[in-house]
C-alpha cells in the first residue's frame, strides 16, 4: 500500500498569498504614519498656542514703554532694550536681591517639610496595621475636596492668635502638616515594597524609624522628585498666601514683588513688569526641562495598585 505525498501549492498561490501580505503590511505602515503624522501635528500647534504667552513676555521685556502701551507684542523689537533687566530689578522697583533670598527661604523649607511629613504619613498607612487604618486614610483622602478657601479665615484667625502674621511661619509651617495628595503618593509606593525585605530589617534589629530612614525613604527616590519639583513650583509662584500674611516690605516675596508694578491707577512700567516676570520664571522653566520626565512619572505612580 502506497502513502500518497501531500499536494504541493501551486506557485501562483503562494505569489498571491505572499503579494496580499505585503500589500496588508504596507498600508498597515501607511496607516501608523498617518496617525504619527496626526498626533505630531496636533502637538506642535498646541506647543505653539501655549508658547505664544511666553513670547509675548519675553518679547515685550526688551521693548521700549511706548511699544508695550501700544500693544505691540508681535513684531520683534528692532532694538532690544536689555536695559529694562537691570532697572526692573533695582531697588526702587522690585528690589530684587531680598525679594529672592526671601523665595529661596520658604521654598527650601517647604519642599523639606513636605517631602519629611508626607513619607513618614505615607509610610505608617502602607506598613503599620492598626485599627481604623483604611477609615483614616479615607478621610484624609475627603479633605482633598475641601476648597482652601474654606479654611482660609479660620487658618489666618489661628496664626493671628499665635502671633506669627507678618512672618515666614505661616507659609512653612502647613508644609510641615503633611498634603493628602502626596501621602497618597509615598503610600502607593510603600506598598509596592515587597514584605519580606522590612523582615528581613527587622530580623536584623533594625527599629521602625532605621527601617523609614535608611531603606524606604532612599528606595522612593522618584517620589521624592515628583513631591519635590510640585512642591518648589507651587511655593515658588505662590501669591496668595504670601499676600495674606506678609506685611512688611522686607519680607516680601517675588510674587509680591512683581505686585509692586500696580499702581493706584493700573500697571505701570509695564516693560519693566515683564522683564521682571522673565528673571522670576526662569527657575521654573530651568526646572521643567530638567526633570520633566518626573512629571510623566507622577502620572503613573497615582495609579498604582495598592
Amino acid at each position: 500500500m502506497s502513502i500518497a505525498s501531500p499536494p504541493t501549492p501551486h506557485p501562483a498561490a503562494a505569489t498571491s498569498e505572499v503579494a496580499g501580505a505585503d500589500d496588508f503590511n504596507q498600508k498597515s505602515k501607511i496607516k501608523n504614519l498617518s496617525y504619527s503624522a496626526l498626533a505630531y501635528g496636533v502637538l506642535i500647534v498646541g506647543a505653539i498656542v501655549f508658547l505664544i504667552p511666553f513670547y509675548f513676555v519675553v518679547n515685550g521685556s526688551l521693548s521700549t514703554e511706548s511699544a508695550v502701551q501700544a500693544g505691540d507684542f508681535v513684531s520683534p523689537s528692532v532694538s532690544p532694550q536689555w536695559t529694562n533687566y537691570p532697572a526692573a530689578l533695582a531697588k526702587d522697583k522690585m528690589n530684587f536681591a531680598p525679594a529672592l533670598a526671601n523665595t529661596v527661604v520658604i521654598t527650601v523649607c517647604t519642599v523639606i517639610g513636605q517631602i519629611i511629613s508626607c513619607s513618614l504619613v505615607g509610610f505608617g498607612f502602607a506598613r503599620f496595621q492598626f485599627r481604623g487604618r483604611n477609615i483614616l486614610f479615607m478621610i484624609m483622602l475627603s479633605t482633598m475636596m475641601l476648597p482652601a478657601q474654606v479654611t482660609m479665615i479660620p487658618v489666618f484667625v489661628l496664626f493671628r492668635w499665635l502671633g506669627m502674621i507678618d512672618s515666614f511661619w505661616p507659609l512653612i509651617i502647613p508644609a510641615w502638616l503633611a498634603s493628602p495628595f502626596y501621602v497618597f503618593m509615598f503610600r502607593q509606593f510603600f506598598t509596592q515594597i515587597p514584605e519580606e525585605l522590612i523582615e528581613a530589617a527587622r530580623i536584623d534589629g533594625c527599629s521602625n524609624w532605621r527601617i523609614y530612614w535608611q531603606m524606604m525613604l532612599p528606595l522612593c527616590g522618584p517620589v521624592i522628585a515628583i513631591v519635590a519639583i510640585q512642591t518648589f513650583l507651587f511655593s515658588w509662584n505662590d501669591f496668595l498666601g504670601p499676600l495674606i500674611y506678609l506685611n512688611s516690605p522686607e519680607n516680601r516675596t517675588l510674587a509680591l514683588g512683581l505686585n509692586s508694578f500696580k499702581g493706584q491707577y493700573g500697571t505701570s512700567d509695564a516693560h519693566l513688569m515683564m522683564a521682571a516676570t522673565v528673571v522670576c520664571m526662569l527657575p521654573c522653566v530651568i526646572l521643567f526641562f530638567a526633570a520633566q520626565r518626573y512629571f510623566v512619572e507622577s502620572v503613573a505612580s497615582t495609579g498604582l495598585k495598592s
